[in-house]
Order: structure tokens, then C-alpha cells, then sequence
């Protein structure tokens, strides 16, 4: 593919001096045919308004793109406040997409890095398919995932272990006393989904509980879907006592139901979710849920992606943040809350890597 147009061959084709597409590039007073020739060149050549005039000289836009599948959801919140610090400090602006998890959008925005639109991108899918692997071996810029990506694949990525975190839950609801113990699960065409209820199988038989499918629930990552998924469990399995949310955000619908239907948290049901949101903390009661590190690992993901950008040449690295369970009101009671336990050592490259998905999305 050609190079893209610089400042030159804007002139040319504006029939200007360099100079003075400098000074309409750069916003500086100049007369207005000339504003109006250099920016009819612009448009003809594809050059991308929103770009300064540095980029053609240096190819570089000092912009970097972050993609989420939420960007209301607080544990992509999270990322965002450790990413944009990083960046704004190396002279980086932020561009984010909020993506609803389509994997068509996802993937016209690794296609658009072609477009030099940006300089580098961080992104977080909840799936990746086959085409996400085609385009990212393709990239025209660097690319780092937050999430899992098959060995081999040409990219940075920073790895969760939501399996682990799931077992540090299940341990704590068993040894509370918990022994009908339900799992509330995302989709399980994602690896959150899949690898959170690989984790409760794995946590069950590790206490010696038996895996009931009739005490699973399949929901999306919102409340309103945890709100659904709940009533429906209790419906069917009202002796439930304790609740094994795939995030905080379901844990916080099922905390809804709950108390609309007069069951006390935590003496009647327990209740446990995954990320650690702010929303955890703030929830009434307060909600026990294992940090998957979520701010921890946009800030890996934003110094693996200036590493790259400043000319970094080395083999992909895989970076996975351990998880710790952080119990509060929801399992243990009121007036405790501590920081809780930490993951057990398993590095996440052996677990979650089923067929081409994402773990530790988020969501």
C-alpha cells in the first residue's frame, strides 16, 4: 500500500509553498483561497482532517485508539483511568470506540489502524474469532489486547485468570457453609463465560460439591439481565443459599431480586460477583467480588503499547494479572471488609485458552 500523502505532496497539488500548508495545517492566519486550496488538496490526496500537520512530516498522529465492548461498564472505566494517564504523560491522546462486542465493528476498526488515523490500539473484545486473527496479523500499527489471544498470534496482550478468581470465590462461599452454591453465568460462546464456568465446575469438585446444571443460569454482562437470570433461578431452585455472579453487574441485578423477593444477603443467599467495580464497594449491602485487576491491566496494556511505539522490536509478551478475592457485606456479613485472597499462582496461559476468545475482558 502507497504512503499516505505528506505535506509535500499536498503542496503540489495545491500549488502552494510548503510553508504555507504548514500554516493552514497548523490553524495560523492565512489568506483564505489558500486555506480553501490546501484543503480541497487534502480531501483529493485522503489526507484525514483531524490529523496535524506533524503527522505527515513525522507519520505520526500522537493519537491512541482504545476499544471496549462498554464504555459504560466501570470495569472498562477502570482501564480508562489508568490508560489515559499513561499516554497523556508520553504527549498521546485517547480515541475510544465502544464496540457493543460486534465483531464486525471490532474488526473494521483493526482495518481503519491502515487509515493512520491513529498511532497505535489497545482493545478489549469479548469474542475473537478468526477474522479478529486475520486483521490483527495484518495490523498497519501496533496492537495490544487486553485479553487472550491464541499463542502465535502476533500481538501484546494482558491476560486475567477468571478461573482462578472463580475457585478463590467458591472456596470462600464453601468454607462460609454455603453447599447449594449456583452460578449465574455470561454467554458461553465468550471465554469469560466459558472459562468463569470452567472455573465453578473445577472450584466444585475441588470442595467436593457436585455439579447440579439445574443450579446454572446462562445471562448477558448487564443488571438487568442479572435481574432476569435470578428470578428465573429462584424460581426453579428456590433452596439456593449462596450465588456465583460472573460479574459485578449481575451480582448487582441479583442483589435487586433478592431484595424485592425478602431474601436477606447474606443469611438467606450469599452473593459473590467478579471485577471489583467501584460498583462493588458502593452496593448495599457491600458486594464480596474478585478483582481480575482491571486498572492493573490497562496500565500494563498502555506501557506494553508505548514500547511499541517507540520502536520496541522484541517477541510478543503475554502478561497475566492474578486475581484476588476482596470479601465484603454480601458474603460475610456487615462490618466486615477486608482485602481478602490472592490467586493462587496459576498463570492464566493454561487456563481460558479455549478455541479464540478473550478472558478478562471485563465485562
Amino acid at each position: 500500500m502507497a504512503d499516505g500523502p505528506t505535506i509535500n505532496t499536498i503542496a503540489a497539488r495545491a500549488g502552494v509553498s510548503i510553508a504555507s500548508v504548514s500554516r493552514v495545517l497548523n490553524g495560523l492566519p492565512t489568506r483564505q483561497e489558500t486555506v480553501r486550496k490546501v484543503m480541497a488538496a487534502a480531501d483529493e490526496l485522503g489526507y484525514v482532517r483531524n490529523a496535524v500537520a506533524r503527522s505527515l512530516k513525522s507519520r505520526r498522529t500522537h493519537q491512541v485508539a482504545f476499544a471496549m465492548a462498554d464504555v459504560g461498564n466501570p470495569a472498562y472505566l477502570a482501564m480508562l483511568r489508568e490508560i489515559q494517564p499513561v499516554l497523556k504523560a508520553a504527549g498521546y491522546r485517547l480515541v475510544l470506540h465502544s464496540t457493543d462486542a460486534v465483531a464486525a465493528d471490532e474488526i473494521d476498526v483493526l482495518r481503519s489502524l491502515g487509515e493512520r488515523y491513529v498511532d497505535g490500539l489497545i482493545m478489549s473484545p469479548l469474542r475473537v474469532t478468526d477474522a479478529h486473527l486475520e486483521t490483527l496479523a495484518a495490523a498497519r500499527a501496533p496492537v495490544v489486547i487486553i485479553g487472550q489471544v491464541p499463542d502465535g498470534t502476533p500481538v501484546d496482550n494482558v491476560r486475567a485468570d477468571s478461573r482462578t478468581g472463580v475457585r478463590l470465590a467458591i472456596d470462600h462461599l464453601h468454607a462460609l457453609g454455603r453447599r447449594r452454591v449456583a452460578m449465574v453465568n455470561g454467554p458461553l460462546d465468550t471465554v469469560p463465560g466459558a472459562a468463569r464456568g470452567a472455573g465453578y465446575r473445577e472450584a466444585l469438585e475441588a470442595v467436593g460439591l457436585p455439579y447440579d446444571e439445574d443450579l446454572v443460569q446462562i445471562a448477558d454482562f448487564y443488571r438487568p439481565e442479572g435481574r432476569r437470570a435470578v428470578a428465573e433461578l429462584l424460581a426453579r431452585r428456590p433452596d439456593v443459599d449462596a450465588l456465583m455472579c460472573a460479574n459485578d453487574l449481575i451480582a448487582l441485578g441479583a442483589l435487586d431480586v433478592l431484595r424485592d423477593a425478602g431474601r436477606r444477603v447474606p443469611e438467606d443467599v450469599a452473593v459473590a460477583g467478579m471485577d471489583d467495580t467501584d460498583l462493588a464497594a458502593a452496593s448495599w449491602p457491600s458486594l464480596t467480588s474478585v478483582s481480575l485487576g482491571s486498572a492493573e491491566r490497562g496500565r500494563v496494556a498502555a506501557e506494553l503499547l508505548l514500547e511499541r511505539l517507540n520502536g520496541g522490536e522484541r517477541e510478543p509478551r503475554r502478561v497475566t494479572v492474578p486475581p484476588r478475592l476482596v470479601v465484603r457485606a454480601s458474603t460475610a456479613g456487615e462490618g466486615h471488609c477486608g482485602e481478602g485472597h490472592s490467586g493462587d499462582g496459576h498463570s492464566g496461559e493454561g487456563h481460558g485458552t479455549e478455541g479464540h476468545g478473550t478472558e478478562g475482558s471485563g465485562a
